[in-house]
């Protein structure tokens, strides 16, 4: 009875969290995944009781989800933009980890904080803040630099900087803090064969971070398949963005500008499909390629 008593106090304390798991994660994926199945049916000219009901429809939403060039065209758009932001938002953050982590910087703490804060700044706000920096009729560096902000051939370029100056704080501060948990010795050691602070950068410090950076590139990876806040805050801005600019972007107007549910029920099911692929794609790439994996 003991034993029995002892085994049941684990699930005691997992019960909370196996709850909320439950209530705000498992039953709505799967409210999700019924929605996507179904469809409105409209008889005659679907007045009256029982005009309109709801059917099911099985892969039908999938098919035309899969088929939908509009969503294509947003997934072009945000794999463009998720290049630029993940190059130089990464290497902007590996770049201050390292400086901030030398031997010979000069006000790290503040240095820190204020490349973290951006990070604090709510997407929406930080995004009204550029917009206001970017319109013709506001912005202070637009005719010193003669730059249309939200021109059709810049205005991906302009969210990719609202983005990279946003999430650099964060990423750094990951790889800041695996930088501090590497033995020091390991740079006494490389100093007294001659290496210079460059060598040791590049060839210690960056390969012990390896997991430290896999990590940040997963999670931004993820971060830049799910971009909404950014082009849905610039678009009454410009013309320039249409409401089906990214993937998620064209789930919220089918979901609440056209009404259909299901469609958008669908949609978010593929792209969350996508961003599996792509996430653990890019873990199978790394990982083939650090132990030699067929």
């Amino acid at each position: 009875m003991r034993r029995s008593g002892r085994g049941a106090w684990p699930y005691l304390f997992l019960t909370p969290a196996m709850v909320l798991f439950t209530l705000f994660l498992a039953v709505p994926i799967g409210y999700t995944v019924w929605l996507a199945t179904r469809r409105t049916k409209v008889s005659g000219l679907g007045l009256g009781r029982g005009a309109r009901r709801e059917v099911s429809v099985g892969f039908d939403n999938f098919s035309a989800a899969l088929s939908d060039a509009e969503l294509w065209h947003g997934w072009l758009r945000v794999l463009g933009y998720g290049a630029l932001v993940l190059v130089v938002m990464l290497g902007l953050a590996l770049l201050f980890a390292l400086l901030l982590d030398s031997a010979r910087v000069r006000l790290a703490r503040f240095s820190r904080i204020a490349i973290f804060l951006p990070y604090a700044v709510p997407g929406v706000a930080a995004t009204l803040l550029w917009g206001f920096l970017y319109l013709p009729s506001l912005s202070p560096i637009r005719d010193v630099l003669e730059i249309d902000f939200l021109g059709a051939s810049t205005v991906t370029y302009s969210m990719a900087n609202v983005a990279v100056w946003g999430g650099t704080g964060f990423n750094m501060l990951v790889l800041y803090t695996a930088l501090r948990a590497i033995p020091r010795d390991l740079y006494e050691a490389a100093r007294l064969d001659g290496a210079s602070e460059i060598q040791i950068a590049v060839r210690v410090k960056i390969p012990m971070l390896t997991p430290a950076i896999i990590l940040t590139t997963v999670f931004s990876i993820i971060a830049t398949i799910q971009v909404f806040t950014e082009p849905s805050t610039l678009r009454p801005l410009t013309n320039t963005i249409s409401s089906t600019w990214s993937p998620l972007m064209k789930v919220y107007r089918d979901a609440f500008v056209t009404g259909d549910l299901y469609s958008a029920a669908a949609t978010s099911i593929v792209i969350a499909a996508i961003s599996l692929v792509l996430s653990f794609g890019f873990l199978r790439v790394v990982r083939n390629r650090a132990f030699g994996e067929g």
